[in-house]
């Protein structure tokens, strides 16, 4: 027998570099595209930036995906590493809690190097909302004689389980709606804060603020985010008709995120893999929380996560440089903001956010991790947080410093 290896207790984590695809909208540039393709795509791309990197150092790929209904099935981070051409003794896993499946897969990573288990690992996160099929339920017994019931796999819930309450399982809108009215949130309110994520993401569009991170896919006409509508006003937004109540509705299309497609991958290591890969990183991973909260209630559930991450990070919300809240409906984004009394809300999403970007589930979170690291790097130092609320009542923070 040996002796066992002793192992540092925790260890420091770097993300060395992050990609993401451009976000197509639903039905889009990107709709030809399969999930497993996007996935190989961005992890390609993420391992072609890194030359001195031989990839079969890579110990693990961790890939978020929210649904796996479809051509995403069959562990799409496993397809990603054999269709990007890496090594087949790179392995690759993947992760599913729902809009936070790809930030979920970045601490999953990071605790891999952290406890010695990994020195060099990709993280990230895919989906087509696009492709996501239609499903049906297996018959009870063989050859049904009446029709059967198809279920579409894009979002929220299916085949729910009738001893499930009801009032957990509300539409994703209509989650929205019950914050509004806890929180006081207006029609206005909410399509003003639509409005501002349009302005700034056209804005950091035109600045240059993501060719750092954006890798276009060959072949596609896709330059930037398909859904940035640089044009959009008050006006338009206010016209829009309410899609989960038809009296006092308050959640539009405009002021929700759309269903879209999308990728992204970020390159995390040790010392030992910093080393390796010649380069300096982005930003450090100080700390991550994941919490609970009533499943209607869906979109505050980054409140007290934030709150967690931030405390075991040793910061609080005045050390705060940059924040990316993933803008699942303003409602929800503006609840949230509205518990966090100390946060200066000039630094959320200050490049826009989801309701502009668009919101493929999987991608989301490693998207905002990436998001956060590239924004420390430009600033040369500061403290970033990353968060996501989850479909069925979850919220998950990251806390990254430089």
């Amino acid at each position: 027998m040996t002796e066992p290896q002793v192992r540092d207790a925790v260890r420091d984590v770097y993300l060395v570099d992050a990609v993401r695809t451009p976000v197509g909208k639903y039905g889009g540039a990107l709709a030809s595209v399969r999930p497993d393709d996007l996935a190989a795509h961005v992890l390609r791309a993420l391992v072609d930036r890194t030359p001195e990197l031989d990839p079969a150092r890579i110990d693990d790929v961790y890939f978020g995906d929210a649904n796996g209904a479809g051509e995403d099935n069959r562990n799409v981070a496993r397809m990603a590493v054999l269709l990007a051409g890496l090594p087949v003794s790179v392995p690759g896993v993947t992760v599913n809690r729902l809009c936070g499946s790809g930030l979920e897969a970045v601490i999953q990573a990071a605790r891999a190097i952290a406890h010695g288990d990994a020195e060099i690992a990709v993280a990230g996160g895919v989906e087509s909302m696009s492709r996501a099929p239609y499903v049906l339920r297996k018959p009870d017994r063989a050859f049904p004689p009446g029709h059967q019931e198809m279920f579409s796999s894009t979002l929220g819930w299916r085949m729910v389980n009738p001893r499930m309450a009801p009032q957990w399982t509300v539409s994703l809108g209509e989650g929205a709606e019950l914050i509004a009215d806890r929180h006081g949130i207006t029609r206005e309110q909410q399509d003003v804060f639509a409005l501002a994520s349009h302005q700034k993401a056209a804005r950091a569009w035109a600045a240059g603020g993501y060719d750092a991170e954006v890798v276009p896919l060959p072949g596609v006409d896709l330059a930037r985010d398909e859904t940035v509508r640089e044009n959009s006003s008050l006006e338009a937004l206010s016209k829009l008709t309410p899609v989960f109540r038809s009296e006092g509705g308050t959640v539009t299309a405009g002021n929700s995120s759309p269903l879209s497609d999308g990728a992204a991958a970020l390159l995390l290591v040790g010392e030992e893999g910093l080393r390796a890969t010649g380069r300096e990183p982005l930003a450090r991973i100080r700390a991550s929380a994941v919490t609970g909260i009533e499943p209607q209630l869906f979109g505050l559930g980054p409140v007290e996560a934030v709150r967690r991450a931030l405390a075991r990070a040793g910061r609080d919300f005045g050390d705060l440089a940059v924040c990316e809240l993933n803008e699942a409906f303003a409602a929800q984004a503006l609840g949230c903001v509205d518990q966090w009394p100390e946060l200066d809300p000039t630094l959320v999403n200050p490049r826009g956010g989801a309701i502009a970007i668009g919101h493929p589930l999987g991608a989301s979170g490693a998207r905002l991790a990436g998001a956060v690291a590239h924004q420390l790097a430009a600033r040369g130092s500061g403290t970033g947080l990353a968060a996501l609320c989850i479909g069925v009542g979850q919220g998950l923070a990251m806390v990254l410093e430089r």
